[in-house]
């Protein structure tokens, strides 16, 4: 995830990291009073950080990822050890301060020329000689050192970040010469043509697959010899946010090369990127992170891996708001939990920024021209809020989980090649809308579209879930036949295909499998079509194929995009898929999940209608830092809710409802007295609500009576708030 100020040198192989805040040597020593997490090996949440450990940011996660791998990675694992966590090292990839390997301090061959480069000969920077890499075959042995200084110094596990190459780039003399290796021939210009724009795509996804390859073999290696078990992530955007943004990266790809799983790096800037339904190009922050989200789980769905989903309190770009953040966070933190099959977060990258920065009073579009505004820091409440949610991400993992929404199992296919064609030579589809063309038009109606990854179709099982697949070769193409085979079976069985497009894009004359002398297809649809039975000029229509259906529609998805009635025309399509999946087809306003006693829900705009839902019970609101009791919660448009349901919740094993701090070792006596444990971060409240059967005698916070302001009974719903502040060294409660 992109942040530069101070942190340049913490992003290293080789360097002292710098920027850091001095350490509390008080609090640094390791409480003899903490009492164990005994679910923290299950490695629930996580955060990264690039600085010591240090009492404003003791988030009390289970896993801290120490950015970086320079010299004094030993001393900060052992700090953040001392205090308890289990340490991951994270480390970039495709830049950094890579000085050593670019000036041939490394192999003693200067690696300049593998800077990505622009067909202007602009170097793609980071900022300064930090180039994003065009990796050559010693670039892999290089990171291999810095993996085995961060394993020497207590790493359990390894995260190899964003592995980027900028569709822009592929004019340096390292491309050139990766090119003539890889296509046994001379380096032809991307901008070119389409093919040679998706060629040029294809040997940037294969240079940084073989790059972590090398990592990922080196690492299972030292595992073989040694009897230890350090695992491989890698920490990358979505394949959405990628073609979106122009980048190509191996995503789903380097499950088969030897990657662990991934953090999903999707936050309020990736999410906030515009695109355009019935016409309109805006931000959708809450829908773009959910089809993002799902992207990533879906890839990892059928594999049985890892997925952390990350989520950012704030964002990278700094002249948004603490109100903007908190709104946008709120939004992507309910789209993630929304995929009730992951249960592991990222909770925040770069706490220090978070805890300790300070960000514009009003956003850019509020200020009048020359107007200069304060910088505030954290609000008190966003603070507290942040940790209660914080600490309700690590209870997750539930078996119940059930769902309000319009019609689930209906899939959006995409492919990694969506990358492969936003170059110069790409459509007008500036806004993937190829993509979102077909997924919004389901999601803005309530209906949890997922994004299917068609890499995974061949996978034993990967498209059972699905009843409907929507899916376009417009913006993008089928890496191999293989996946055809895959998907006619699928439908023989009784899916319902959707097939959308005109085999007007120009990316279907590219080299590649569909139009070589053994297949003599003009588009890659035609090779699907054979493989389900079809003529290869079929027309628009209804088609039925063994116990399934596809629909061949003509329509432009990104096209429809533009068109104020084209969402209609896609959920038109949908309907009719439904009709012969024999499910029922349901729209809604808002999208409900319930996680064991969690409720997550989302009111939706530009949708059926804006009649909004209620919901009536006992919630504690998770979004507010007061932790508020409600007896009814209205899904209005544009609302988000993480709440609490009291009656699910099973008092008996612990009256901590919710809480702004790490809640353990809760316990009670014959003699009606409850005691626990609280820790958090110094400088951020803590607030703390617990069921009780009738009012408190007394609150005490280590030893002494809280005053009356900062506690609060409410007999209606009988529980007790209580107010403090935060110790990074933890502190007693107890409740007669």
């Amino acid at each position: 995830m992109r942040y530069l100020t101070g942190l340049l040198a913490t992003l290293c192989l080789g360097c002292v990291c710098i920027g850091t805040r001095a350490q509390d040597s008080q609090a640094m020593k390791q409480s003899t009073s903490r009492p164990t997490d005994p679910h923290q090996a299950m490695e629930r949440t996580s955060f990264q950080s690039g600085s010591p450990w240090s009492p404003g940011v003791q988030i009390r996660s289970d896993v801290v990822m120490c950015y970086g791998v320079g010299p004094d990675i030993a001393g900060r694992i052992a700090g953040w050890k001392s205090q308890g966590y289990i340490a991951h090292v994270m480390t970039g990839v495709s830049w950094g301060q890579y000085q050593d390997y670019l000036y041939g301090r490394f192999d003693g061959i200067n690696h300049v020329d593998e800077a990505q480069t622009d067909r202007f000969g602009n170097v793609v920077s980071h900022g300064g000689d930090v180039y994003y890499m065009c990796p050559g075959e010693n670039f892999g042995k290089f990171l291999c050192v810095g993996v085995q200084r961060a394993i020497d110094a207590g790493a359990e596990a390894i995260h190899l970040e964003e592995p980027e190459f900028w569709v822009r780039s592929g004019y340096s003399a390292g491309f050139k010469r990766e090119w003539k290796s890889y296509y046994n021939e001379d380096w032809i210009p991307p901008h070119q043509s389409p093919d040679a724009q998706y060629r040029a795509s294809l040997l940037k996804y294969y240079l940084y697959r073989r790059a972590l390859k090398q990592v990922f073999d080196y690492v299972k290696d030292y595992n073989h010899k040694s009897g230890k078990h350090i695992r491989c992530y890698v920490a990358t955007h979505s394949l959405i946010n990628y073609a979106s943004w122009r980048i190509v990266s191996p995503e789903s790809s380097l499950l088969q090369v030897g990657a662990d799983g991934f953090i999903a790096q999707i936050w309020t800037g990736t999410a906030r990127t515009p695109n355009v339904y019935q016409g309109k190009e805006q931000s959708r922050t809450f829908e773009s992170a959910f089809l993002e989200y799902g992207a990533m789980m879906n890839i990892v769905r059928a594999s049985g891996s890892t997925v952390w989903f990350l989520n950012d309190p704030i964002e990278d770009n700094p002249d948004w708001s603490w109100r903007n953040y908190r709104a946008n966070w709120e939004s992507t933190l309910t789209a993630s939990l929304l995929w009730p099959q992951v249960w592991k977060y990222e909770v925040m990258p770069w706490p220090d920024r978070i805890f300790y920065g300070t960000y514009p009073a009003k956003d850019a579009s509020e200020r009048k021209p020359g107007e200069v505004v304060p910088k505030e820091p954290i609000p008190a409440a966003y603070g507290t809020e942040l940790m209660s949610v914080i600490n309700a991400l690590n209870d997750m993992k539930q078996d119940q989980v059930s769902w309000d929404c319009g019609t689930r199992g209906i899939g959006v296919v995409v492919s990694d090649t969506m990358m492969f064609q936003r170059g110069e030579m790409q459509s007008s589809d500036i806004h993937l809308g190829s993509f979102y063309g077909l997924a919004l038009p389901l999601v803005k109606h309530g209906m949890p579209a997922e994004p299917v990854q068609l890499e995974n179709a061949p996978i034993a099982g990967a498209l059972k879930a699905y009843k409907v697949l929507l899916m376009t070769y417009e913006g993008m193409k089928p890496m191999t036949p293989q996946v055809h085979d895959a998907l006619a079976a699928w439908v023989r069985e009784g899916g319902v295909l959707v097939f959308c497009g005109d085999d007007s894009d120009r990316y279907n004359k590219v080299h590649s499998w569909w139009n070589t002398a053994r297949m003599a297809y003009s588009a890659p649809r035609e090779h699907l079509f054979e493989r389900l039975g079809l003529e290869k000029s079929a027309k628009a229509g209804v088609y039925t194929v063994g116990k399934g259906s596809v629909i061949y529609d003509t329509e432009s998805p990104a096209g429809l995009t533009y068109n104020p009635r084209g969402a209609d025309h896609i959920r038109a399509l949908a309907r009719d898929a439904c009709k012969l999946a024999h499910i029922a087809f349901v729209e809604r306003n808002y999208l409900e999940l319930r996680r064991g006693p969690y409720i997550v829900a989302a009111g939706l705009d530009e949708s059926v209608s804006d009649v909004p839902k209620t919901l009536h019970g006992r919630f504690i609101n998770l979004f507010e830092s007061s932790l508020p009791v409600l007896d009814q919660v209205t899904l209005s448009p544009g609302s988000r809710y993480l709440l609490l349901d009291m009656d699910k919740v099973k008092t008996a094993t612990s009256p901590v409802l919710a809480a702004a701090a790490k809640v353990l070792d809760v316990k009670r006596s014959a003699t009606g007295r409850i005691s626990f444990y609280a820790e958090g971060p110094k400088g951020i409240e803590a607030t703390v609500r617990l069921a009780l059967p009738h009012a408190p005698k007394s609150v005490m916070v280590d030893g002494e009576a809280v005053a009356a302001e900062a506690q609060s009974w409410d007999g209606q719903s009988k529980t007790l708030l209580i107010r403090f502040p935060n110790s990074a060294s933890g502190r007693r409660i107890a409740v007669q």
